[in-house]
């Protein structure tokens, strides 16, 4: 298993194109000229293409025994993509929102339960913030080393388990993270972020691609949504 993710990720031989081929943009180029579109220019630097490293030999260390020499760090693809997922949402949803808060904070304030009051409001705060803001646009890259998010690395050895989801009507990856914050997710957009079936190409050969469990606060969460629509 070792030799393989080595294979992969430090090359076994020609360098191989995850994404599409020069050929086939010429090509959608070409098609797009016929149809009377020769102003739209179709390049390679347009899309967001993965690709594999490079071959480069494992040297073993003249200095410490067991070890192999650093590997040049190379990047596989970079992209731009929102934050987070995001949704407009109507004001439906606010009201409903707002009149479960009341409800829950007069129970719990006849209950004397004073404090839970205060994260009742916190968390409205922190839902209408989200839902009325759009997410930034942040900059991405993946390497053989493990991934950046903006200056942020993250290391494979920190990443466990990767999986395809949809969140708020987007498709999303999500990859399970060892350490704070517990799980990176990815926004993917059609023709602006690498394909699905790339990215997973790329990630198969490190993590495995398995979609947890749910956990019991996104059980409660869903059965809220189910029971409670807010639009």
């Amino acid at each position: 298993m070792l030799e393989k993710v080595k294979a992969a990720l430090f090359g076994g031989g020609k360098a191989e194109k995850l994404g599409p081929s020069v050929a086939d943009i010429a090509a959608t180029a070409a098609a797009a000229e016929m149809a009377g579109a020769a102003d739209e220019q179709v390049s390679a630097s347009d899309v967001n293409s993965v690709r594999m490293p490079s071959q480069s030999k494992m040297e073993k260390s003249r200095v410490a025994p067991g070890m192999y020499r650093p590997v040049p760090e190379e990047t596989l693809v970079e992209w731009q993509a929102p934050a987070r997922p995001f949704r407009p949402r109507k004001r439906q949803f606010f009201s409903t929102v707002v009149i479960i808060a009341i409800l829950v904070s007069l129970i719990l304030f006849f209950a004397g339960q004073v404090l839970p009051v205060a994260v009742v409001i916190s968390v409205v705060f922190l839902v209408y913030v989200t839902a009325m803001i759009p997410p930034q646009t942040v900059k991405y890259k993946m390497t053989n080393y493990g991934i950046y998010v903006e200056k942020e690395a993250f290391s494979w050895l920190s990443m466990g388990r990767f999986w395809f989801d949809t969140q708020s009507g987007q498709r999303v990856m999500e990859i399970e993270l060892y350490r704070f914050p517990g799980r990176l997710t990815f926004v993917l957009v059609d023709g602006q972020t690498p394909r699905e079936e790339d990215l997973e190409k790329v990630l198969s050969e490190v993590l495995i691609k398995e979609k947890p469990e749910l956990t019991t606060y996104e059980k409660i969460a869903n059965w809220l949504q189910e029971k409670i629509p807010l639009e």
